[in-house]
């Protein structure tokens, strides 16, 4: 047995005599000794038969982590920690100051590994909750943390070893979460937890430089987005969905794609919309009023009268909008938020006509302001999505933008010649198949 071997087999050996004794054994850490103590005095169970409790369904969670503060900052983390992680093997994971996960991406083998232990998004990792873990263990101590195998205060997670480091709110100093690596025996050394810890300070230097609203509160609470509370309307979701989420108050609705598209209707109004009006921009085909009627009585029902008005019809609060915040951002020439905040496009199956020219305006505006900035950073995040990847100017414009002779350089501009041709081909092949086609008939 190695060296290594040895350590793993006595943590795990130190393990069992607290878990039967309750009696610190040699060879454990200050720091996991007395994590372990407020791990029994919680009642945390060490066999780790009670995995850690799920906090939201997944539409909440959704609606949660695309307002909270870190969501500004995960390209930076994915940028520092994911693709690496998903390369060695391991996850790499951001959590609330709770300690729920809101974020666990990585590997495919150990993002299955660690769903069978339950640390997956929505699950709340505090000590409270899962004991002595990296990212609980860090927040409850307020700094970087690494906790190998057997150190894990429930033998579920005895095969991990994991290292965390808590994320601060630069304009009051609070946690607003932490940052994990999690996997193998990689991760048990100090290059891990100097990743880790690297990867919060850059994010909290990036959080500086946003707008100097307070993240938190005076009661300490998350303010949703930056903003300062009350606000009295309801919150909309509607970029990279097929239905909107909408938050009224505490209260989060996944809407119908049918649904969804009246509601953005009357949101990108702005005002009261008369039935025939809003027949037209919800499709190109004649809707018979008494269909429409319906549609909102539906509506309604869901979202209740104080929110639905009618004669004509319209919202009756103020509305905020995901879309609505990246057009802002783009305004005030703030790109790289802006294309932080920009999720996909707005309700893509959709084809109301409000809609589509809505989307379509503002997917012109968020790659204008990408191509137009030559910024390698934010070209490469375009091209990487979506609904950028078949982009050939997107494509032109980073190799244009990376250093000459770079194998990247020739890459891109490698892919943006093979889509020119193939715009230009296909239509061809096309053309050329349909005059066929006919022939033949």
């Amino acid at each position: 047995m190695d060296a290594s071997s040895a350590s793993v087999a006595a943590l795990r050996a130190a393990h069992e005599q607290y878990a039967s004794t309750s009696r610190r054994a040699p060879g454990v850490r200050g720091l996991v000794a007395d994590s372990w103590q407020r791990c029994a005095a919680g009642e945390v169970r060490p066999d780790g038969s009670r995995p850690p409790p799920r906090r939201w369904a997944s539409e909440e969670l959704e609606a949660y982590r695309r307002d909270h503060p870190l969501a500004s900052v995960l390209p930076l983390f994915r940028a520092l920690l994911g693709a690496g992680a998903a390369d060695d093997g391991h996850v790499f994971a951001v959590a609330d100051a709770d300690g729920a996960l809101l974020w666990v991406e990585g590997d495919t083998g150990a993002m299955g590994r660690a769903e069978r232990m339950h640390f997956v998004e929505g699950a709340v990792w505090s000590e409270r909750q899962a004991g002595t873990n990296a990212p609980g263990t860090a927040l409850e101590l307020g700094r970087p943390v690494q906790i190998v195998t057997g150190e894990h205060y429930s033998a579920s997670a005895h095969a991990w070893s994991c290292a965390a480091a808590p994320v601060h709110d630069p304009a009051t100093g609070r946690v607003l979460g932490v940052v994990d690596l999690s996997g193998g025996a990689t991760i048990a050394t100090p290059p891990a937890l100097a990743a880790v810890r690297a990867a919060a300070l850059a994010a909290e230097a990036l959080l500086l430089r946003q707008p100097s609203v307070p993240l938190l509160g005076p009661d300490g609470r998350m303010r949703r987005g930056g903003e300062t509370p009350p606000f009295a309307g309801v919150r909309l979701w509607a970029l990279g969905r097929d239905g909107v989420l909408l938050e009224d108050a505490d209260r989060v609705r996944h809407l119908s794609p049918r649904h969804s598209e009246i509601v953005l209707a009357l949101a990108l109004a702005g005002r009261g919309v008369p039935g025939d009006r809003l027949a037209v921009d919800l499709s190109e085909h004649e809707v018979p009023a008494s269909t429409l009627r319906a549609e909102l009585t539906r509506l309604r029902a869901v979202l209740g009268p104080d929110l639905l008005g009618s004669r004509p019809y319209a919202l009756l609060r103020p509305v905020r909008t995901d879309f609505g915040e990246v057009s802002r951002l783009l305004a005030e020439g703030r790109v790289r938020e802006a294309l932080t905040r920009y999720r996909g496009p707005l309700l893509p199956r959709s084809e109301a006509p409000a809609v589509v020219a809505h989307r379509r305006c503002l997917e012109q505006q968020v790659r204008g302001a990408v191509l137009g900035g030559g910024d390698a950073v934010l070209l490469r995040r375009w091209v990487e999505a979506a609904w950028g990847a078949e982009d050939p100017g997107a494509w032109a414009a980073l190799a244009r933008t990376l250093p000459a002779g770079s194998p990247q350089r020739a890459a891109a501009a490698a892919r943006a010649r093979a889509l020119d041709l193939e715009t230009a081909v296909v239509p061809q092949v096309r053309r050329h198949a349909a005059v066929l086609q006919r022939s033949r008939s």
